[in-house]
C-alpha cells in the first residue's frame, strides 16, 4: 500500500508548482503549497504563507508543517523569478533579487528541511532548474546564471546527504506553457531607448515568448516530480520538455562551442 508523504511545494500558486501540488494531492499525498499571499490562491490542498527570500518566513512555514505532521518527506523547490535584459543592463540590485529567490531561496528551504530529514533518515529534495541552466541564453544571462548555480548546488548537496538517506534530484524543464510569459520581469534599463541593446532585445524576447506559449503542458513536469517524490525516479537530473530542446541540450557535448553559439545567435535573431 502506498504511504502518503508530507510534501512541501514552493511557488504553488501557478504554473509548474501548482500542477505538481495538484498531482501529488490527487495521488493521495499530504501537500503544503506555498505562496506569499496564500489567501489569493485557494486549492484542494493546504496553502501556507512562505516567502523564500525571508529567513523567518521559511522557518515559520517549516515549523508549521513539523508541528502538524511531525515529519517532512519531500521538498519541491519550485519558487522562482525570470528576469530578461542584457547582462550590461542588469544592475547588481536586480541580480541580487533574482538570486535571492532562484538560488538562496532554494537554499533556505533546503536547510530548513534537512535537520528533520536527517533525523528520520529519509527525504527527497527536488530542485526545479531549467534548460537555461544548461545553456546560457541571450538576454536572460542572470536567469541562466542562477539556474547554472542551482545545478552545481544540487550535485554537491546530493553527494553530501546521500549517507543520511536523503535524495536530491534536479528537474530541468524546457519551455513550458505557464504564466511565465506574463510574469517575466525585465531589467529597468532594457526598456530605455538609450540602451545599446534596444534594437535586438525585443526580437529575442519575442522569440522567447513565442516558444513559451507553444511549450509543453506543465503536467508533464508535474508527473516527473511526482515520480521522484514517490521513489520511482532516483537519478541526479531529469530534463523534461519539448523533444527538440532536449536533443539540443544533449547534443551540445558533441557540437563545437563556436558552432553551437553561432546556431543560437541565428535562432534568437541576434542579427537582423
Amino acid at each position: 500500500m502506498k504511504v502518503a508523504k508530507v510534501v512541501l511545494v514552493t511557488g504553488a500558486s501557478s504554473g509548474i508548482g501548482r500542477a505538481a501540488a495538484a498531482m501529488l494531492h490527487d495521488r493521495g499525498h499530504i501537500v503544503y503549497g506555498t505562496s506569499r499571499d496564500p489567501e489569493r490562491h485557494p486549492a484542494a490542498w493546504r496553502m501556507i504563507r512562505l516567502d523564500v527570500a525571508d529567513d523567518s518566513s521559511v522557518a515559520a512555514a517549516m515549523a508549521t508543517i513539523l508541528a502538524e505532521q511531525s515529519r517532512i518527506d519531500a521538498v519541491v523547490n519550485n519558487a522562482g523569478l525570470v528576469l530578461a535584459g542584457a547582462v550590461e543592463d542588469t544592475t547588481l540590485a536586480e541580480a541580487r533579487q533574482l538570486f535571492e529567490t532562484n538560488l538562496f531561496g532554494a537554499l533556505r528551504v533546503t536547510r530548513a528541511a534537512l535537520p528533520a530529514m536527517r533525523a528520520q533518515r529519509a527525504g527527497v529534495i527536488v530542485n526545479i532548474g531549467s534548460l537555461a541552466g544548461r545553456v546560457g541564453l541571450p538576454f536572460q544571462g542572470l536567469y541562466s546564471a542562477s539556474k547554472f548555480a542551482l545545478e552545481g548546488l544540487s550535485e554537491s548537496l546530493r553527494l553530501e546527504v546521500a549517507g543520511f538517506g536523503v535524495q536530491v534530484t534536479l528537474v530541468a524543464p524546457g519551455d513550458t506553457a505557464t504564466s511565465v510569459v506574463d510574469n517575466r520581469q525585465r531589467t529597468e534599463a532594457s526598456g530605455l531607448e538609450a540602451s545599446a541593446y534596444a534594437g535586438v532585445f525585443p526580437r529575442v524576447l519575442a522569440t522567447f515568448e513565442a516558444e513559451e506559449r507553444a511549450g509543453s503542458p506543465a503536467v508533464g513536469v508535474a508527473r516527473r516530480i511526482a515520480d521522484i517524490v514517490e521513489g520511482r525516479a532516483t537519478a541526479p537530473r531529469y530534463v523534461v520538455g519539448p523533444l527538440a530542446q532536449r536533443i539540443l541540450v544533449a547534443g551540445r557535448a558533441f557540437i563545437p562551442a563556436r558552432l553551437f553559439q553561432w546556431g543560437l545567435g541565428i535562432y534568437y535573431r541576434l542579427r537582423p
